[in-house]
Formats: structure tokens, sequence, C-alpha cells
């Protein structure tokens, strides 16, 4: 018999807010959360915006010493689960450590700590080199830390599959729980890629928007897109058990019913031609779940701006929903958070979370030049109430990895 899984905490660090309430405010209202890169000299990029995190003070989530030993993704990912687990109302003295586990990824990882120790072997030495540079840069540190800072001691791993990582991270710890192998799982994504390395290797492949207008920047599925945005931050939920969750008296956000990953099989970049694979995802998750196309009211796409993935995405969608595919809504709010790489499915899953809770469908803004080949209802400008029941957040990574959840409103 599988165990129902619920949302029971969330946390978010993004260029739109340092918690949830005021994230999904932001997110409601459609803001812009990007920016011009403030964070190094951009003169010599072809990109010039990103959606930074600004004001960010790790003392204010993490012991100031500890810090100082943590690359910035795993500071955002730690402040994030600080929110995560303080709203899930978790007494952690009560709880069995052993069935306590987590899974953060990153798609990257610690890359900042990689460049500025890469500046001291080249200008002082290897002696100078940091003897927390190993565990500063490796990307299952989230994991780890989030595991020390909780007791956490049961199932623990990091998932890497670029952009696609946390939500096969959060797709794996709803398995876990699933399974019964675990009553609780913290688990989302982190990432803090916005440096010169990895930004000049992103420009090089012509992936990002050369657009340096900020407020424009972003335009999933819009006909003169030209590339994705970057953005940073983590976000991390706390998974539990349903009828441990109820136990308690916890407050559920919501349901997470259905999971599937896929590839692709078919280039390291480039999506496969029609969203094949993803196509097959979506089915996956579907049947995972147990419920019909039809029943699902929204989709939060993964709609990264860029030619490929929005046009091959709506052909994916197409395949799956057939005609009812028209009345399907679906939006990307990377137009507003930008794209978090590895944490970005947490971000969207927390998002989709909220949409079905409050019976409200984020927008993708900066729509406004249609494409004849991605013709959905793309839920333009304004977000809008409905009453959905289900929802699916898609996640698409470099390697050819798609990955889906299917999300259910919150029924006693």
């Amino acid at each position: 018999m599988k165990k129902r899984v619920v949302i029971t905490g969330m946390g978010v660090i993004t260029s739109l807010g340092f918690d949830v309430d005021k994230f999904w405010n932001s997110i409601k209202e459609g803001k812009n959360g990007i920016s011009e890169v403030t964070r190094f000299d951009i003169t010599n990029y072809n990109t010039k915006v990103a959606a930074e995190i600004k004001d960010f003070d790790p003392s204010q989530f993490i012991d100031k010493k500890e810090a100082k030993r943590m690359d910035r993704f795993t500071q955002y990912a730690m402040a994030a689960s600080k929110e995560a687990v303080e709203s899930s109302g978790l007494d952690l003295d009560k709880i069995d450590k052993f069935r306590f586990g987590c899974i953060v990824g990153s798609g990257i990882g610690g890359i900042e700590t990689f460049e500025t120790q890469h500046d001291v072997l080249i200008n002082k030495g290897p002696g100078r080199v940091s003897p927390f540079f190993i565990p500063m840069m490796i990307a299952n540190m989230a994991s780890g830390r989030i595991a020390i800072q909780y007791g956490a001691k049961g199932f623990n791993e990091c998932v890497i599959t670029a952009c696609a990582t946390s939500t096969n991270a959060i797709g794996d710890a709803f398995k876990v729980i699933q399974r019964g192998d675990a009553d609780i799982m913290i688990s989302g994504g982190a990432e803090a890629s916005i440096t010169p390395m990895s930004f000049a290797g992103f420009c090089s492949m012509k992936a990002m928007s050369t657009t340096e207008d900020p407020s424009c920047a972003s335009r999933p599925f819009d006909s003169e897109r030209n590339g994705f945005v970057m953005g940073e931050g983590a976000a991390i939920i706390i998974l539990e058990e349903y009828e441990h969750a109820v136990s308690r008296g916890a407050k559920i956000v919501a349901e997470i019913i259905g999971y599937a990953c896929t590839n692709d099989a078919y280039d390291i970049v480039a999506p496969a031609p029609e969203g094949e694979g993803g196509a097959r995802c979506i089915q996956l998750a579907l049947k995972d779940a147990g419920i019909k196309p039809e029943d699902v009211g929204y989709i939060n796409a993964h709609g990264t701006s860029t030619d490929y993935n929005d046009k091959y995405e709506t052909a994916a969608i197409k395949t799956v929903f057939g005609n009812y595919s028209k009345k399907l809504a679906v939006s990307s709010t990377k137009s507003m958070t930008g794209h978090l790489l590895g944490a970005a499915g947490s971000v969207e899953t927390i998002i989709t979370a909220l949409a079905l809770k409050e019976g409200f469908l984020p927008p993708t803004i900066n729509y406004k030049n249609p494409d004849p080949e991605c013709d959905l209802d793309y839920v333009p400008n304004e977000g809008r109430k409905a009453d959905i029941r289900y929802a699916i957040s898609n996640s698409l990574g470099f390697g050819g990895h798609n990955a889906s959840l299917t999300l259910k409103k919150y029924e006693e």
C-alpha cells in the first residue's frame, strides 16, 4: 500500500523575497525579480542581467563562523531550510531521526568557491588554498549540512540533473516516503551560479538573453524571446507521510501524488524534437498519480524563454493533452524569478502547491508577441483565480533529463 505524501513546510530565498509569503505575493502580482548584474564587472559579457539576490546576510540564518565555511549555494539552502522547518511546526525532539531524511540538489554546486580558490592557487600558490575548499565546493554539501543542522539521520543524497535537479530531488524524496522508508524528508535545490566563469560559459553557448532591459529580458513563449535569464537562490520543502502529519496537527499545503523522470537520449543540450522525452515524462507522472489528462487544471512549465525549449515543451503538452491542451492553463514563472537552474524545480513546486491551495494561476509576464508554434493559454501578464484540483510542474535539463511532479489540492 503506497503511503500518501503531503507538503507541510516551505522556505525560499530568491530575488523576489526571503520568505514564502513575500515571494508568493510577488508572484501573484507579476513582479519582475530580474535586474542588472552587480556582483562582478559585466562590461565584456553579452548578457547583462540576472535575477540576482541583493542584501542577503547569511548571519541572519546561520552561525556567522559556519557561514564563512559554506559556499553561497549552501548558505541559500540553509536559509531556506530554516524557514521550511519552522513553518512545518515540527518538534525535532519528538520525531524519529532515523526516519527523517534529506535530498537537496544543486546543478552546479560551489562554483563561486572554485573560482575564488583557483585565483588563490594561481596568485599565492597551493599552500594558500583553503582547507575548506573541497567541503565548500562539492554539491552534496547542502544536503549534508542540512542533515547535520536538524539531525536528519535517514535517507540522504544529492541529485544532480542540471535544470531538472530539484524536481528529481523532490520526486525521489516523495518515493522514499511513499514506499515507507521515511516519515519526513527535507527536499529541494540551491544554486549560486551568478559568477564570472559560469556567466561566461552560458554566454559562450549563446543560451542566455542578450536583452539589456531587465523588465523584459525573460519572455517565455513570446516570439521575440532570445534566451534564458539566470537566477539564484534556494527552495526547500518538508515532505511528510500523511498520517504522520495529521497525527501532529500539521498544516498541510498540498499533496504530491505522482512523479516521473525520463531521458531524451538525444543531445547534450538540445531537447528531442517535438518534446518527445518530455511528453513521455508527463504521461508517466499522470499514470503514477492515477489521474486522466483532463483532470489537470494547471501546468507550471519549464518555460525557459529559449527557442527550442518553449516550442518543444508546448508540443509535448499538446501530445499528452490533445484538444484539451487549449483549455489548459500553462505558465512560466521564470519570467519573474529567472531560471534558478538546479533550484528551479523546487521553486516552481512551491508555486504550484500554492496555486492549488489558493486557487490562483500565476502569470507569464512579458508575453507580448504570440508565437504560432506556442499557442496555448500561458496566463499572459496577469494571474487569475481558478478552482483547480490537480497540477503538474515540469523541469527539463541538459543531458536530456526530464522530470515531472503531479500535485493535488489538499482535501481532508
